[in-house]
């Protein structure tokens, strides 16, 4: 049985830098799910890894697509699937790792059958737009508060698929994501690095400095006349966008960040709970410490 070795965890635990020393161990690929590093536009920003730090590991979906060009869940699930299909051929295990937990489950579960409407879907999007952020955030927190705890609240996007649901059916988003899980030809077995909250917070807040310092500011300005894209509504961008229009000051909009980061990597711990067969490590700056320990507790051969 091929297997699919899932390295999950907050923001800013590490994935990219393990799974890039598991694969040189094991001599196989990675698979990207970080619904932001799909984007060739979108680098500093993104945390993407550089040619430099991918260290000649094959990665797929990294900058394979366009922020003109979105790609939405079930489409990722579908593409990596042929991926997959054509590597296993050639590899025993593949990677995959990113903090994009509806990514990771739709390739490894399927997604659930949850129906759509074109016209309800508009109407909410009608009330984003004229009402703002906060007011479809209020709506998804009264009426489905356990997918309002999981969900990037940042990412109008997702919060009006789940509002459509909602109206569709009359039933919490959260409930109707629990269908039955689709059968894979592969075994998925999740890794999930885990921090010290104090000392992850603090990983974060060194990361976005040295996004800034790395010009992160001019990559989002490079970007304003595309912020309507939806793959720009998302944390290191948004707030920098409102620096440019004037409504924060600098210093707010990069503390912004640094707090809708912390934020997000709360929803990612919170996600990574559901994978109880998890094997869980603690994160060391010793990534061959890690690697053996995966390698040990998984039987995994080089």
């Amino acid at each position: 049985m091929k297997r699919l070795l899932v390295i999950g965890g907050p923001t800013a635990c590490g994935k990219t830098a393990l799974s890039i020393a598991l694969a040189k161990r094991l001599n196989t690929v990675i698979l990207s799910a970080d619904s932001r590093q799909f984007y060739k536009e979108m680098t500093i920003g993104t945390a993407k890894p550089s040619a430099f730090e991918q260290d000649g590991i094959t990665h797929f979906f990294v900058n394979s697509h366009s922020i003109h060009e979105a790609l939405s869940a079930a489409n990722y699930a579908e593409q990596a699937m042929e991926v997959l299909e054509q590597q296993f051929l050639m590899h025993d295990t593949i990677i995959l790792t990113g903090g994009s937990g509806m990514f990771i489950d739709a390739l490894c579960n399927g997604l659930d059958n949850i129906p759509h409407s074109t016209e309800i879907r508009d109407k909410i999007s009608e009330q984003w737009k004229v009402n703002g952020l906060a007011f479809i955030q209020d709506k998804l927190q009264a009426a489905d508060p356990v997918y309002y705890d999981q969900v990037d609240r940042q990412n109008p996007v997702r919060i009006i698929r789940a509002l459509e649901a909602i109206e569709i059916t009359g039933q919490a988003f959260s409930s109707l994501r629990k269908a039955e899980k689709n059968i894979r030809e592969f075994d998925v077995h999740y890794v999930i690095i885990e921090h010290e909250r104090e000392m992850l917070y603090q990983r974060i807040d060194h990361r976005v400095d040295v996004m800034v310092d790395n010009g992160l500011v001019e990559e989002a300005r490079s970007l304003l006349p595309f912020r309507g894209c939806n793959a720009l509504n998302t944390v290191g961008y948004s707030e920098l966008f409102d620096f440019f229009d004037e409504k924060i000051d600098f210093h707010e909009a990069i503390e912004k960040i640094k707090q809708n980061t912390r934020n997000y990597a709360k929803r990612q711990i919170t996600w990574c709970r559901r994978y109880t067969d998890a094997t869980r490590i603690n994160f060391s700056s010793d990534l061959n410490l890690m690697v053996d320990e995966i390698r040990s507790q998984l039987s995994l051969s080089e």
